[in-house]
């Protein structure tokens, strides 16, 4: 039902509950759809897979796949509903209607309901005999009918159903305590599970007596014996109770499995249990045991209330379990420790007395190991007695020493240990050994009830008292670390000195340590014993947590001495360095003694004599300061007591000396009273070329191009003005060149180039000589001169080559090279452009005189400016420029004489259209250098308004007028392209990818016209009447189709000859449409056998000549025959389902045969003869009509009548597997039940029983019974094995069918 639409100008308002589970907006309504079904249809095919598994792959273990398909159904139903998708939504009538349908069709196909419609199956079994009978094979399935599907029925054989397996049942046995296994109670209130394994067997009651152990002061028991029996049920709550326990304890054990590792007599069980595989027949039961003695197995009785073989030993002694710890006395609850002795290393040397409990049934044995540092040994004691033991006699003694006679008792067994060594000394009880060889851990199964107990867990508590420990402790000792005899430690004034103590081989288990330390002050300078500044003092430092070093800041001088150490457990010794000596270190100081550096100018600079008193190196600090600026400090390092200061202002001025401050190895700046010094500084006078590294000795050369003079800039330095004297020297001669008045301290002077020089050119050196301040001072000047170069002679710059011969041809990707001639010296730079470019000016760097210029642009290039690498220089007038031109690239185009219509839309050739398969070709024109390559596409059009690409070619000439083949192989309008040209200059295989431009390239187009053509669309045989016209029966056939191609409308002769009567009759016809079917109505058949149609000619409105014609496909053939006939092969009127009835066929095919079979009517097609009729259920059949030549000519058929039997069958216990055990003396009834017509004769086979599953064992026997008029047979037989049916026979028919009914079939 649709949903209703809102009214309009309304807001629809969805219910709540109404709304999807699932928001729209998180996943969209018609996407829920879709998850939902797809979930469907995958656990229905998950379902289907089962089904299958369920019917073709059967297995004897429970599946329960009825249970698990309905649960899934169930919940998809309900979640389907919950989830309320819209179009998805049900009342809840139609959802419980779904569920019940799913269950219904589950229960039904995986054998969930079953239905019983035999006839009482359920004989009963003789003895002890029982049968089983499988409930999959009375599913509804099994009551289908066979609709040629053997999935049905999964595989089976329908006709020879069911088996009777018989098996010998073999002794039922019951085995107490199986794997030998030994059993102890833990406590009082514990009880243990004793297993019982039972063979082919399903007790109903099991009796056992219980007998108490043997008289004990400690249990108190009477000795008496108790007789005890257990029942099904009770065997089943007990059962029921051991896995409920498992489970419990295998949670707890996931629960705290990082806590503690858990161990309990139940998981111990499982372990027990998952160890030991039992067979198919095999089943354990168990008897729970509460209290102590000896279970003795007496009787096991099974459901058939026969008593089972009861295995020796049948009896098993249970005593309490045995235990082991120390005692309380000895078990202390902290750890005890041991010191060393002074004179013993390796250890205490003492003895150490232990005592452990011991409980249990003697003779008892215990495990025990001692663990030294990493050294562990493992020791064993054997043969522990009470003390009773030792008060009986021999004879006693021989009787109570069988296992579980004696009564457990106490013993205390004294353990002497020494320690011998450093280390911890762990003693642990492993475990102990009862007389019975119940192993238990020591200390697990301990009775202390104390509060101390209470509080621990019981792990916790069992290594407390198995285990004893004791740590023997080295003796610590104790010295100074870096500081002794000959090595004081160092003491500043204002600070703390650091002196670290060391423990030397100390135990960190004694830590921390407490070490008692002296202090004595030094004597005072005038001899007196001590100082009466300091005080000494004895104190005492602990260490921190583990550390085995103690730091003690000394903030006085004097001796610092260790009067002893003690641990947390032991006291040490003390070793040497036990004494470290504390000395202060003064502070540094110096002597200072100035002297002024006086020269013919004046004061130059001052100079310091300095005596150092400390611990050098020292470094020296003094300010300087120039008249008000300020002040500028500076530092100098001394390694000596002994140094000088010396410093040389570079500037004139007042200046200022002081040096305040001093450091050496231990202080750092400090401050010194000392004078300052002061006076008037005037530097002596300095000069230097500009440039010039200060104390270099390299010269720096410079270069003059043009007049009579050079510069050369001088920097000065000292009191202005300045007097300088330059020297000129060149090759002839010198000459002092004087400057006088220089008030600036750079100054450019102009120096005369000597005359020689200065006409020719060539090179002379300027040194200085002197420089006088204005106080009067000169001074002799020896710093590095300048090297002049002059030149005269300018660079220039040329294209090489005449006027007529500067130009060059090369390929357009080619760079030209341009030889240009240069003078003056490398390198030079060079600019350059094009003359339809002037804007654009390059740049070169030359480096020979002969170099040349590399360009690729065509054109003519000019000369603009060239300079070396000291002038600039000219271009010569008329030779700088040079022309480039290029190769032209090969071109084709169409020559004159070639008739086309040009299209300017898309710049194409139209050439005229021509016939399919006519040779044409185009001229073409080609410029360039041969030989040529042209590479071309050839493409045609597909029908949709695009083109399909044929074929790129390529094609030589050497000519350049050349021929160009035209494709016409096919109808179609063909496109040529020419996409590449190569010539001697541009060859292809160089120039790939140089591509003509789409918009430039040569394109020619041609339509090719179809020639026509006629053909048969297939050339199978029509059949034909006597006296009928040549028409077409079939429309939508392809038989008799005339395929037509070319352009409409066409003209076809068609002709038909008749073979017999040598007769040809011949037509002509007008055609407008590509396909016509064969159809003369003016031409009747007047004979019966072949005739031949044959298409003569077609001509189409192209005018072009025919296609040759296929032979195969020009002519048909045409069969006139008289009516069909059907003849049989047999002359049996009676047979069999699966049977096939053969009949020769007269006539053309294809035969259509009509038959009746059971009152219907039916038809069938057959292509061959003979022809066989096949027979798929009993009743009357009869053959009605026969016709051929699809259906044409008709016979009518009275006298072809049979009677089909139904096959026979037989079942083996009605059909059903069943499964019977027997005990020897008896005997089983196998019961054949016969279906069909008597008599009967059937055979049965017995075979042996095969351990594999669905495999069948070896045939042991095999008999045939005959001339069985009833329809049920009985055998009885107290053999083992499965007997099945291999064959039935009835009065008519036999299954399977032999090989000599088949021959008849046929």
């Amino acid at each position: 039902m649709a949903p209703s639409k809102p009214a309009s100008g309304s807001t629809p308002s969805i219910p709540p509950g109404s709304r999807p589970r699932v928001p729209e907006s998180v996943i969209e309504v018609p996407e829920q759809r879709l998850y939902i079904l797809s979930l469907g249809v995958a656990c229905q095919a998950a379902k289907m897979w089962d089904l299958l598994r369920y019917w073709l792959w059967p297995s004897d273990e429970p599946q329960h796949f009825a249970r698990k398909w309905m649960f899934v159904d169930l919940l998809y139903c309900t979640f389907l509903s919950w989830l309320r998708i819209p179009r998805l939504r049900y009342s809840k009538a139609v959802v419980v209607l779904q569920i019940i349908s799913l269950w219904l069709f589950d229960g039904l196909t995986f054998g969930g309901i079953s239905v019983n419609v035999s006839g009482g199956w359920g004989h009963s079994a003789r003895s002890s005999g029982c049968i089983e009978v499988s409930s999959r094979t009375s599913a509804i399935w099994d009551y289908l009918p066979d609709l040629g599907l053997p999935l049905f029925y999964g595989g089976r054989d329908t006709h020879l159903l069911g088996q009777h397996t018989v098996r010998m049942s073999p002794i039922s046995t019951a085995q107490l305590n199986p794997y030998a296994d030994t059993f102890c109670l833990p406590n009082p209130s514990s009880h243990v599970l004793i297993p019982l394994l039972l063979n082919n067997t399903n007790p109903t009651n099991v009796k056992y007596t219980l007998t108490s152990l043997a008289y004990s002061e400690t249990l108190k028991s009477s000795g008496k014996i108790e007789h005890l029996e257990l029942s099904s049920k009770e065997l089943r709550a007990i059962e029921q109770s051991r896995v409920d326990q498992l489970q419990l304890v295998r949670a707890a054990a996931r629960k705290d499995q990082d806590e503690y590792e858990y161990d309990d007599d139940e998981e111990d069980e499982s372990a027990y249990n998952a160890g030991h595989g039992l067979q198919k027949t095999q089943y354990m039961t168990y008897i729970r045991l509460n209290k102590p003695g000896t279970l003795r197995l007496e009787r096991v009785v099974d459901q058939s209330n026969v008593d089972a073989r009861l295995v020796y030993p049948s009896e098993i002694t249970v005593v309490p379990c045995p235990r082991a710890e120390f005692t309380p006395e000895s078990a202390d609850l902290v750890k005890d420790v041991r010191c060393a002795t002074p004179k013993i290393v390796s250890g205490a040397g003492e003895e150490l007395q232990l005592e452990i409990e011991i409980f249990g049934v003697p003779p008892l044995s215990l495990r025990w190991q001692r663990e030294v540092g990493h050294k562990r040994d493992s020791f064993m004691v054997e043969g522990i007695e009470g003390p009773e033991h030792e008060h009986h006699s021999t004879d006693e003694r021989r009787v109570s020493n069988g296992a579980g006679q004696r009564a457990p008792t106490e013993v205390r067994v004294p353990l002497t240990v020494v320690l011998d060594a450093l280390g911890t000394h762990k003693y642990v009880l492993e475990s102990v050994t009862d007389a019975l060889g119940n192993v238990a851990v020591a200390g697990q199964h301990s009775t202390s009830s104390s509060a101390f107990a209470r509080k621990m867990s019981p792990e916790q508590y069992r290594i407390l008292v198995a285990t004893r420990s004791v740590s023997v402790l080295r003796r610590p000792s104790v010295s100074f670390k870096h500081c002794g005899h000959g090595q004081p430690a160092s003491l500043l004034i204002g600070s703390e000195a650091p002196l670290t103590i060391a423990t030397v081989d100390a135990d960190t288990a004694d830590a921390p340590w407490e070490v008692a330390v002296q202090y004595e002050p030094p004597q005072a300078d005038d001899g007196a014993k001590s100082s009466k500044r300091y005080k000494g003092w004895t104190k005492t430092f602990e260490t921190q947590g583990h550390r085995r070093e103690l730091t003690l800041r000394a903030s006085a001088p004097g001796e610092y001495t260790i009067a002893g150490i003690k641990g947390q457990y032991c006291e040490g010794d003390v070793l040497s360095p036990e004494t470290c000596k504390v000395v202060e270190r003064p502070l540094p100081s110096a002597e200072i003694e100035w002297k002024k550096i006086h020269e013919c100018s004046g004061d130059i600079g001052v100079s310091a004599s300095l005596v150092l008193h400390g611990t050098p190196p020292f470094q020296v600090y003094y300010r300087s300061q120039r008249d008000s600026e300020p002040a500028r400090e500076v530092s100098k390092t001394f390694a000596t007591p002994r140094g000088e200061l010396t410093v040389q202002p570079d500037r004139s001025g007042h200046y200022s000396f002081k040096i305040h401050q001093i450091s050496d190895a231990n202080y750092k700046k400090i401050d010194l009273k000392s004078d300052a010094i002061e006076l008037d500084v005037h530097p002596p006078p300095s000069a230097d070329f500009a440039g010039n590294a200060h104390g270099g000795r390299g010269k720096k050369s410079i270069s003059s191009c043009s007049g009579s003079n050079v510069n050369v800039d001088v920097e000065l330095r000292g009191t202005a003005p300045w007097n300088v004297e330059v020297q000129i020297v060149g090759p002839k001669g010198s000459e002092t060149v004087p400057f006088r008045n220089i008030k600036t301290a750079k100054k450019t002077l102009s120096l005369p180039i000597p005359k020689s020089i200065d006409k020719d050119g060539g090179s002379f050196e300027v040194e200085l000589v002197s420089v006088e301040d204005a106080y009067g001072c000169k001074r002799s000047l020896s710093v590095p001169g300048i090297a002049v170069n002059v030149r005269r002679i300018l660079p220039t710059v040329k294209f090489y080559g005449k006027a007529d011969q500067r130009h060059i041809t090369v390929l357009d990707y080619e760079q030209a090279i341009l030889p240009l001639r240069l003078t003056g010296e490398g390198p030079w730079r060079v600019k350059y452009r094009r003359q339809d470019l002037p804007e654009r000016v390059q740049t070169a760097t030359l480096r020979s005189l002969n170099d040349e210029l590399r360009v690729k642009a065509k054109g003519t290039y000019e000369l603009v400016e060239v300079s070396d690498s000291q002038c600039p220089g000219t271009v010569i007038s008329g030779e700088d420029t040079y022309r480039v031109d290029h190769v032209p690239r090969p071109s084709a185009k169409l020559s004159s004489d070639v008739q086309s219509t040009y299209e300017r839309f898309n710049g194409s050739h139209i050439l005229p259209a021509i016939c399919e398969g006519m040779n044409d070709h185009v001229d073409l024109d080609l410029t360039g250098r041969p030989p040529f390559q042209i590479m071309y596409n050839i493409a045609k059009d597909d029908g949709l308004g695009a083109t399909k690409l044929l074929d790129q070619p390529t094609f030589s000439s050497i000519q350049p007028r050349t021929r160009f083949q035209l494709r016409t192989s096919e109808p179609a309008r063909i496109y040529y392209e020419v996409k590449q040209i190569g010539d001697a200059a541009y060859p292809l295989a160089k120039n790939k990818d140089a591509i003509i431009p789409r918009s430039e390239r040569l394109l020619f187009e041609q339509q090719v016209l179809m020639r026509p053509s006629a053909r048969f669309k297939n050339h199978n045989r029509l059949s034909y009447c006597l006296n009928d016209a040549l028409a077409a029966h079939d429309t939508t056939g392809s038989d008799g189709v005339i395929l037509l191609e070319g352009t409409p409308p066409f003209q076809l002769t068609v002709s038909v000859r008749n073979l017999a009567a040598s007769e040809v009759h011949t037509e002509t016809l007008e055609l407008s449409d590509a396909s016509w079917r064969l159809s003369l109505p003016g031409y009747a058949f007047g004979s019966i056998g072949p005739h031949q149609v044959t298409l003569d000619a077609v001509r189409d409105a192209s005018h072009c000549e025919q296609v040759a014609p296929d032979p195969l496909f020009r002519t048909l053939w045409v069969d006139v025959a008289e009516t069909a006939a059907i003849v049989p092969f047999s002359r049996r009127e009676h047979y069999c389902v699966g049977d096939a009835i053969p009949f020769q066929l007269e006539g053309t095919p294809p035969w259509t045969i009509g038959y009746r079979a059971n009152g219907r009517a039916h038809t069938q097609e057959a292509q061959l003869s003979p022809w066989s009729a096949p027979q798929h259920a009993p009743g009357e059949f009869a053959i009605t009509s026969v016709a051929h030549q699809h259906k044409m000519c008709t016979t009518a058929v009275t006298d072809l009548r049979y009677t089909v039997h139904a096959l026979p069958a037989a079942q083996v216990g009605h059909g059903k597997r069943i499964v019977q055990d027997i005990h020897e003396g008896d005997q089983a009834e196998i019961v054949f039940t016969l279906i069909g017509e008597p008599p009967f004769t059937f055979t049965y086979q017995r075979a042996e029983l095969s351990p594999r599953k669905g495999a069948q064992g070896k045939v042991l026997e095999t008999h045939t019974v005959s001339g069985v008029t009833t329809r049920e047979y009985s055998i009885f037989s107290a053999l083992e094995g499965t007997w099945t049916i291999t064959s039935i026979s009835d009065r008519y028919c036999r299954y399977p069918p032999t090989q000599q009914d088949g021959e008849k079939s046929r």
